[in-house]
């Protein structure tokens, strides 16, 4: 099996850490007990070998071999193919991860988005666009509660890489209280984040970021 090589920033001011999306690569390939290390690319200075590895300047970006892949939801689809503990081998349930990886990805994310950096921002909450925003968020999260409140996980009664990615997704919303009125998906979030993976996942990234500001 060839070597997994993660990259993500060399550092991050401190508000984004513990959000950077190697977050979630980390997490899955913890899950997945997976071999990997990490490496840092500038996040002041993005030269060509950045933008040739992620065309938009950003991370996280995965090297397997010859093979070079961006995007968490891609790259977390690329490793679930490498485990078990990711997606499931049998056709119905890998088809029922692949659709709710591409709901949290758009369904979910397209509202949690704006949402949060609203609120990172002090984004004036009674603007028109901070009210259309609002909205679309609260109707997304009363059709997660919905499903939330009849199972534990999103597919099959087990954890997956769709319930990581999209406990990922909803942790931003937890973040700024975003759940309180949701508390089968606070439940899922607090389930999902307390797995030993992802607080590994987690101390790692956030003592990645650490260790560059005396750098």
């Amino acid at each position: 099996m060839s070597e997994l090589i993660l990259t993500t920033y060399d550092w991050v001011p401190k508000m984004p850490r513990g959000f950077v999306r190697d977050l979630r690569i980390r997490w899955a390939l913890e899950e997945a007990a997976l071999a990997y290390r990490v490496e840092s690319t500038s996040f002041r200075d993005r030269g060509p070998e950045h933008y040739a590895a992620q065309p938009f300047g950003q991370v996280p970006w995965l090297t397997d071999g010859d093979l070079t892949i961006f995007e968490s939801g891609a790259i977390l689809l690329h490793l679930g193919e490498k485990s078990s503990a990711l997606i499931p081998t049998d056709p119905h349930g890998r088809a029922e991860v692949v659709q709710w990886v591409i709901a949290a990805l758009n369904s979910v994310d397209l509202p949690s988005q704006p949402w949060a950096l609203f609120r990172f921002m002090g984004f004036p909450g009674e603007a028109p666009e901070a009210r259309f925003v609002e909205d679309f968020m609260k109707a997304r999260l009363d059709r997660m509660e919905a499903v939330l409140k009849r199972r534990e996980w999103l597919v099959a009664g087990r954890f997956t890489v769709a319930d990581l990615l999209m406990a990922d997704v909803l942790r931003p919303v937890n973040l700024f209280d975003g759940l309180a009125n949701y508390p089968a998906c606070n439940d899922y979030v607090a389930r999902a984040t307390a797995r030993p993976a992802f607080l590994k996942a987690y101390d790692d990234q956030m003592a990645h970021f650490a260790a560059a500001d005396t750098a």
